[in-house]
């Protein structure tokens, strides 16, 4: 079993590396990259753009800033970086169920109000749509 952290290179995400680090060192930790696809794509245009960003990323490893790389290294941990496509939540979940996560770590930006309205959270969302525990860091 792993633990997924969501990532994508921000300041919450970064925290939410650290504390996978911190106390979850015994695991393997995924580290988790989703590429969201516009909403109007449509499922012919998804696919297309899906295979084109497989292809020109030669299928080869998703590099991540250095020093979380570091940082998990120095800490011995195994670890790996996926990359999914679509709308975030729902890819973090279905990952999360397919792959034999036994836990989310996934950093808050801390919108509230209007902004969260408006921009929807996908912490929020992943929340409420997995069946596995979820923590979120701040």
């Amino acid at each position: 079993m792993a633990i997924l952290v969501a990532y994508d290179g921000s300041e919450p995400a970064q925290k939410a590396v650290d504390h996978a680090i911190a106390d979850h060192a015994d695991k393997d930790i995924i580290l988790l990259r989703v590429v969201e696809i516009a909403g109007g794509a449509t499922s012919a245009g998804f696919n297309l753009i899906k295979e084109k960003l497989k292809q020109s990323r030669g299928e080869g490893p998703v590099e991540i800033p250095s020093r979380i790389k570091d940082k998990l290294d120095d800490a011995d941990i195994e670890f790996e970086v996926e990359t999914a496509y679509g709308e975030p939540a729902k890819q973090i979940v279905e990952f999360a169920e397919e792959n034999d996560v036994e836990q989310i770590l996934i950093g808050n930006h801390g919108r509230s109000g209007v902004s969260r309205v408006l921009l929807g959270s996908v912490a929020e969302k992943v929340v409420r749509r997995a069946s596995m525990p979820v923590t979120v860091v701040r």
